[in-house]
């Protein structure tokens, strides 16, 4: 009796098991290893028309090309989302490649599920990660994370296409709300969290999923704010700013990196082996597997004609580190075939993405059990501890930036008119990456729940006022306004992707969302006027994912509350707000500018000279709401920030105190924020830095001290090469209105 190979023996190491099968496999075995290919259809942007995969279109691939990743669901193009049927298809299609493959090779299959596993029908999703941002807090960035990944593990899903370590320096972008924010630090704790939240302790357990941190080396402030537009900037910018979260990232163990689209300077990332391979491998210590964006290989040849055809573009990114095509299909499989064959690419280039990738697969068990039970995802998908989970999140997102002689919370009013084109859409609340056209018993939009949250003594008036760019009857929105006690405009953005289809949730003349203008539209701006002129109480609720020019319309609001995007349980989270059964917490995790031509608007600005005169030259940082910014229903006050009286070595961690009390009536929750400001160094710093930061819920009258314990790397300073040093210097220190210096030797 022949005996079972080394490599299929669960007792054995993963090294052992990957030499062992890599002697085992053919050339077109291994490069079958390098290509993922996709369910569904999309109009293919590298102009060869219309790409259509069915399952069976797949299934032969695997067969006969070896195709080693799938993305059979969970895309805005898969029509196997729903949650019953997604977890067949991914069992179904790890057959073929268990049992009708020579070596029994099991599938990558990896989803877009960037806030919950959202493009699945029925799932529990998240704010946007800028909602989750607004949070300011790791602990539940990370517990989301991990709902998610239990979720996608139902379905039979094992790596996501996240988290996004992009910082949003460009707010015009239309992919922001992808993002944490605009602070380095932020962005950098937050993905920590969710890589923490999606990975687990271990691969192996079956309710981890491979993390795949993108958009690498950034892709947060392209030019014009214009999606996959190239990214000019210095390399000591892109290392103080863009790189530390992909440093952090990698030093946590993500499983996975994506690319960027854009080019770095005049360098597409993708075809970049001074990104891929001598930065991310060589310097970084990056051991995982990048996996290419979607079509991004095709368009070096296409839209950056740095290659002349597919094939050589194929050569170029596999040559720069490349591990997988995403969605290569079988023709990048050729390709890459015949150039070893034709020894334009070593076989042996070849066979290091190869150990890399069924190295995942080792650690993720897929070849022990790749399979999910089929009862699992009805079961867990959705589920109402999940729901929990995603209900405290859109609490602690959502952002009171206004509130004039305390308008909120709203105290037993009688009537209450509820008016604007986002307060009865559920979809709007959850915007991109998720299914579109969600059924309403899914979840309550803000209508909805302030009907159900003001109860049976409160009677609620709705009315949309306007859709889209049309204007409905604003006399009959007058009036609601006028017979009632406070009204609440809920107002902002629609349902959008990148930039920023589908065409059927744009405004037909295209005005908005856009990256050209950040103001409301005339129709939003003419309906938050009608109801503000009957005198009742307005209140403004912003359901956007970026922060927009509010500076024409503030005057027409008593209050304002902005949620990013707030999930699934947006709409009743926004209501408790309202009503008072919560107290807000969220605070602004980017700049809110007072008009488009004020950009870029971003709190660590580097500071500059004033030629002729500081009173003739405009402020560099004057935002309409500054970045950290949140207003609460209690009151806090800070006072005795304590740093060391001495100078502090490089090696030496340092701890910084603030003490903080609650001077209000109510309980509530207060993120204290630590910046600092290099006050003498060789290079020129930003004005400040956001050093750390800590949430504390405190009850009325209670005071908590809050301690920092900050790294020496957190002195250091980026050099014009990008290498980072720590100087002899004196920094200020700012906790709200305290500061202190520390002296570093």
């Amino acid at each position: 009796m022949t005996a079972d190979p080394p490599y299929t023996d669960p007792t054995e190491s993963t090294e052992v098991r990957i030499d062992d099968l890599m002697e085992r496999m053919t050339l077109e075995e291994k490069v079958g290893q390098l290509v993922g290919m996709q369910v569904g259809s999309f109009i293919n942007q590298d102009r060869r028309g219309k790409q259509t995969n069915s399952v069976p279109d797949v299934e032969a691939a695997i067969r006969e090309q070896y195709i080693g990743t799938v993305t059979p669901f969970g895309t805005g193009v898969s029509r196997y989302n729903n949650v019953a049927v997604a977890g067949r298809i991914a069992n179904r299609l790890q057959r073929v490649a268990m049992n009708e493959t020579r070596l029994g090779i099991p599938l990558l299959i990896p989803v877009d599920a960037v806030h919950g596993h959202a493009n699945i029908e029925g799932s529990t999703v998240f704010p946007h990660n800028l909602g989750m941002a607004a949070t300011w807090d790791p602990d539940l960035v990370e517990r989301a994370a991990r709902v998610t990944a239990t979720e996608m593990s139902a379905t039979g899903a094992n790596q996501n296409y996240s988290p996004t370590a992009d910082v949003a320096r460009e707010p015009r972008w239309g992919r922001t709300y992808e993002t944490y924010g605009e602070s380095t630090t932020l962005v950098e704790e937050l993905v920590s969290a969710e890589i923490q939240g999606l990975q687990g302790d271990d691969l192996s357990d079956s309710t981890a999923v491979a993390a795949t941190v993108k958009h690498y080396p950034g892709s947060g402030g392209p030019a014009r704010g214009e999606d996959t537009a190239r990214i000019d900037v210095s390399q000591a910018t892109l290392h103080r700013v863009y790189l530390p979260p992909f440093e952090r990232a990698i030093d946590d163990g993500v499983a996975a990196l994506m690319p960027a689209y854009n080019a770095i300077g005049n360098e597409p990332a993708h075809a970049s082996k001074f990104y891929l391979s001598e930065m991310l491998r060589d310097q970084f210590g990056f051991e995982g597997i990048v996996c290419s964006d979607w079509f991004a290989v095709a368009f070096l040849a296409e839209r950056y004609q740095v290659a002349e055809t597919l094939r050589d573009a194929t050569e170029l990114s596999t040559d720069a580190g490349l591990d997988v095509a995403s969605v290569g299909g079988p023709q990048h499989a050729e390709d890459l075939r015949s150039l070893v064959e034709s020894n334009r690419l070593d076989e042996g280039r070849i066979e290091e993405s190869v150990r890399r990738i069924l190295g995942l697969k080792f650690e993720l068990g897929l070849f022990d059990d790749p399979y999910v039970p089929a009862e699992l995802a009805p079961e867990t998908v959705g589920s109402d501890e999940h729901r929990e989970v995603a209900h405290e999140a859109a609490l602690k997102s959502v952002t009171l930036l206004r509130n004039r002689d305390d308008t909120l919370p709203l105290e037993n009013p009688d009537e209450v008119f509820v008016t604007g084109p986002n307060a009865g859409s559920l979809d709007n609340l959850l915007s991109g990456w998720t299914v579109f056209g969600l059924d309403s018993s899914r979840g309550r939009t803000v209508a909805e729940g302030i009907e159900h949250v003001a109860g049976p003594s409160t009677n609620v008036a709705y009315d949309p006022g306007t859709v889209s760019n049309l204007t409905l009857q604003l006399d009959e929105v007058a009036r609601n306004a006028e017979q009632a006690d406070a009204a609440v405009v809920v107002l902002g953005e629609p349902w959008y992707l990148h930039e920023f289809g589908p065409e059927s949730v744009i405004d037909s003349d295209g005005s908005f969302p856009s990256r050209n203008e950040l103001q409301l539209p005339e129709n939003q701006k003419e309906l938050l006027r009608t109801v503000s002129e009957t005198g009742t109480p307005t209140v403004l609720v912003l359901v956007t994912g970026r922060p927009l020019v509010l500076s024409d319309v503030l005057e027409w609001t008593d209050a304002v509350l902005v949620g990013f995007f707030p999930g699934i349980e947006g709409g009743t989270a926004i209501a408790e707000l309202l009503f008072g059964a919560e107290n807000p917490s969220g605070r602004l995790p980017i700049s809110f500018p007072r008009s488009t031509g004020d950009l870029p608007v971003v709190h660590d600005w580097l500071p500059h000279p004033n030629p002729i005169g500081s009173q003739e030259h405009p402020p560099s940082y004057d935002p309409l709401f500054d970045f950290g910014f949140g207003l609460s229903y209690t009151e806090f006050d800070y006072e005795s920030l304590e740093v060391p009286d001495r100078p502090v070595s490089a090696r030496e961690e340092t701890t910084v105190e603030v003490t903080v009390t609650n001077v209000g009536e109510r309980r509530g929750t207060e993120t204290v924020q630590l910046f600092g400001q290099c006050l003498l160094s060789s290079v020129v710093t930003p004005v400040r830095e956001l050093l750390d930061f800590e949430r504390v819920t405190l009850d009325s009258g209670e005071t908590a001290t809050v301690r920092f314990d900050l790294p020496p790397s957190a002195f250091a300073t980026t050099r014009p090469d990008g290498s980072r040093t720590r100087d002899p210097a004196s920094f200020e220190l700012y906790v709200e209105n305290l500061s202190k210096k520390l002296d570093l030797q």
